[in-house]
């Protein structure tokens, strides 16, 4: 593909765009490196790539990439024995924690049971290197200074030479305060020269303080010196810095070498987070112009739905459905100038570019984009009529040019075809490069003012019109684009509106042959058509829409009718069940009066009469039936050990064997009876409660929660959700106190966390670490 179609279709452009959503230079590097692909496996590839970032974006909104750093050339220097500084220890532990973070973030999606193929292989390749992560941290603060905590052997260094510093100090200051200083002192302060504590004395006292003269004033007038009784004190500090700086420098000798022999996973890590980055900002981009996926083919097939350009305003731009390589390869657009033709034709060509460079296009999903070998433009901004002969020349080399290269897998955008000469010259020669490149089979999009290519896509199999639609009402572009309907040139509808005498516009159409009147009053029919389909479209869409609505409504009351239902219901099944209760109590009533008069009469009242009274009483009790007749039980076929009901004596019992005539003999408790079966209901034996599959557990002091937690390098608002998140685990974990690393930095970062601390349920109280315990850099939490 070659380099003059990136300027030509503004692609360049697409690429300083994603640069604003790198976030490292490693990112930005492949980037500026970006070029379409014309291999289909590596499209599709690529659109996977940026699909899964995008996919990761959805679910979390965010990724971790923050504090990447190019240390390529720090690996270099410290593979060949090279010692390094401070600041580039610090960049490839902030790259180590980085690493170290994505490869949490993204195995914690998965776990999600989210699958993020590419995403998940890349993470396996990246090596655990957080001892070397710590080493440096636990040596090399923020802003690169040697920490105390490096060695052994620096703690006692620093300790001498903080003391021996002390010492010089109460002596000088013994001499800036005595009561002859402000006499015999330029100044009552203490200074430094040559690495030196000196005091300013004037130049006729210099005799009173003996010593060493380091510097003087410009005027002469002062001298630096340093007095003899801090000289000897002035060597130890000296010899102190010296072996100060020596420990330092094997220090880092040392680390540089960790980093040497972690170097080929350095290296790799610092490939992989290229990748990320470079995978992500591809997505942030597709975000960012509300992009989508494409589906990848490779015969020469685009479907565009409601595809913008790119790098027009999305609250501007016409969105406009696209389709060729199908049912037709060659595409004319005519219509006014300024409508929106080349518009549409840089759409497709830089679409297709950025699909093949594995970018989200434009466009509605389920758009479908193809991977052409070669795209071809002849594209000039001159809308000018007045074209000259070597603007016609410089596009005419340009479409030679293509034309030696052209093929079936060539996408050809060719803008104002055969413009610039005589009309019947370059309507002609328009055709003729336009049957040319079809012979050839490759995919076409063209635009023209000339109406002979009008009737040449009609006459040709696998050419279709198109044009780009104009309002003669508002004599403006709407900019949509209607395939299959070609433009009007609407030069007498316009001259009519602006006022121009209708004899001179019926004149002018005399004089316009018969043919061309046919074409014109042709695609008049077709707009008028396209009009009315349109209209009636809508109609359809209106009734569908009142269709939809009176669904949801009839939805709505047939709810209203079965819950009004199922309420009286309820309310007859109450009062039933008050009637019955009424009825029962009056039965035993009658029953306790029978008794009684048995007892006080010695009538001849037996006990079976009397149950057989309670038993006909019961059975005056009516029976509720809320089952609809439609929803009748199928007869069930009988078999032995089926577990019953007998009606008669609405007991439960099993049915053993079936006898003569149609009955059954049922066990009943101890009992055994024959039963017919219609007075017997079939009861389905009761489910087995399943135990519960999954229990809750709440985690103990045996969870593996961290006693600190490390935010160094965290976005403020991603460290606050960290914290929250940790002192739940820790709470749960039962620790008493734990410890939250911040950092010194500005101070931001600290002030945020323990302003949220501060207003926990279950923090205790907080407080900054001792030294030994971090400094500053980190905030101690103590739990109620």
């Amino acid at each position: 593909m070659q380099h003059k179609i990136i300027k030509t279709l503004e692609f360049d452009k697409i690429k300083n765009l994603l640069l604003e959503h790198a976030s490292s230079p490693l990112g930005a590097e492949k980037i500026e490196a970006l070029f379409p692909s014309s291999s289909y496996e590596e499209v599709v590839r690529m659109q996977e790539e940026t699909d899964e970032a995008a996919q990761v974006l959805r679910l979390k909104g965010h990724v971790p990439l923050f504090g990447i750093y190019d240390i390529r050339r720090h690996l270099k220097r410290a593979a060949i024995g090279g010692r390094l500084n401070p600041q580039e220890l610090v960049q490839i532990a902030s790259t180590i924690h980085v690493s170290r973070t994505m490869k949490r973030f993204i195995e914690g999606i998965t776990e999600e049971e989210t699958e993020l193929p590419i995403l998940t292989s890349m993470v396996d390749r990246i090596a655990v290197l957080t001892p070397l992560e710590h080493e440096i941290r636990n040596a090399v603060d923020e802003n690169g200074e040697i920490l105390d905590s490096a060695s052994e052997t620096l703690r006692q260094i620093r300790h001498g030479l903080r003391g021996t510093e002390r010492r010089i100090r109460e002596k000088l200051e013994g001499y800036i305060r005595g009561k002859n200083a402000a006499k015999m002192l330029s100044d009552a302060i203490i200074t430094i020269r040559n690495d030196r504590y000196c005091i300013p004395v004037k130049q006729e006292y210099r005799a009173n303080y003996g010593g060493i003269v380091h510097d003087q004033s410009s005027s002469g007038q002062t001298l630096f010196i340093e007095p003899q009784s801090v000289v000897d004190l002035n060597n130890q500090l000296r010899e102190w810095h010296l072996k100060e700086q020596q420990e330092v420098e094997r220090i880092l000798s040392e680390l540089s070498a960790a980093v040497a022999a972690a170097g080929g996973e350095l290296e790799t890590i610092v490939e992989i987070l290229a990748d990320f980055d470079f995978m992500f900002a591809k997505a942030l981009y597709g975000r960012s112009i509300k992009g989508s996926k494409p589906v990848i083919n490779n015969h020469g097939a685009i479907r565009m739905f409601k595809a913008r350009h790119p790098l027009l305003p999305a609250d501007k731009v016409v969105p406009n459905d696209i389709t060729i390589g199908q049912e037709y390869t060659t595409i004319v657009i005519t219509g006014p100038n300024t409508g929106g033709k080349t518009i549409t034709l840089k759409t497709i060509g830089l679409c297709t570019l950025m699909a093949q460079a594995g970018l989200q296009i434009p466009a509605l999903d389920g758009s479908e984009m193809a991977v052409f070998k070669e795209v071809f433009a002849d594209i000039g901004d001159e809308q000018s009529i007045e074209q000259s002969l070597s603007t016609f020349s410089s596009h005419m080399t340009n479409i030679v040019e293509i034309l030696k290269r052209v093929d079936d897998q060539s996408l050809v955008l060719f803008d104002e075809l055969g413009a610039g000469t005589d009309p019947q010259e370059g309507a002609a020669l328009a055709i003729s490069i336009l049957d040319e490149v079809y012979k050839r089979e490759a995919r076409v999009v063209a635009t023209t003012h000339y109406p002979e290519l009008k009737a040449y896509a009609y006459n040709r199999e696998g050419v279709v019109n198109a044009s780009v639609e104009f309002d003669v009402e508002t004599l403006s572009p709407t900019y949509r684009l209607l395939i299959g309907v070609p433009g009007r040139s609407n030069a007498f509808e316009i001259s009519r509106r602006l006022g121009l005498s209708p004899s001179i516009i019926e004149h002018a159409q005399s004089l316009i042959g018969a043919d061309t009147n046919e074409v014109e009053n042709m695609i008049a029919a077709l707009e008028s058509a396209r009009r009315e389909a349109e209209k009636e479209r809508q109609e359809a869409q209106e009734l569908l829409k009142d269709a939809e609505e009176l669904h949801r409504d009839l939805q709505k009351q047939m709810a209203a009718f079965y819950a009004r239902r199922d309420e009286l219901y309820g309310k007859a099944e109450k009062k039933a069940a008050k009637v019955v209760e009424e009825a029962k109590e009056k039965a035993e009533e009658i029953i306790r009066d029978l008794r009684k008069m048995q007892l006080e009469s010695k009538a001849n009242v037996k006990e079976h009469e009397l149950i057989d009274a309670r038993k006909q009483l019961e059975e005056l009790a009516p029976k509720l039936d809320r089952k609809p007749a439609a929803k009748a039980k199928k007869q069930h076929i009988y078999q032995p050990g089926d577990e019953v009901k007998v009606l008669s004596f609405n007991q439960k019992g099993t049915l053993l064997e079936q006898t003569a005539g149609g009955e059954w003999l049922v066990q009943m408790g101890i009992l055994k009876m024959k039963v017919k079966e219609s007075d017997m209901e079939y009861i389905r034996p009761p489910q087995q409660k399943q135990p519960e599959k999954h229990l809750a557990t709440v985690r103990g002091r045996d969870s593996h929660v961290s006693l600190e937690l490390d935010l160094r390098g965290e976005r403020y608002e991603d460290a606050l959700l960290k914290v929250e998140k940790y002192i739940d685990d820790a709470l749960l974990a039962g620790y008493p106190r734990v410890s939250i690393i911040h950092g010194k930095g500005t101070g931001a970062l600290r002030n945020g966390v323990q302003e949220f601390l501060k207003h926990h349920r279950a923090v205790k109280r907080i407080r900054l670490g001792e030294p030994g315990e971090g400094g500053s850099g980190v905030t101690i939490v103590e739990f109620k």
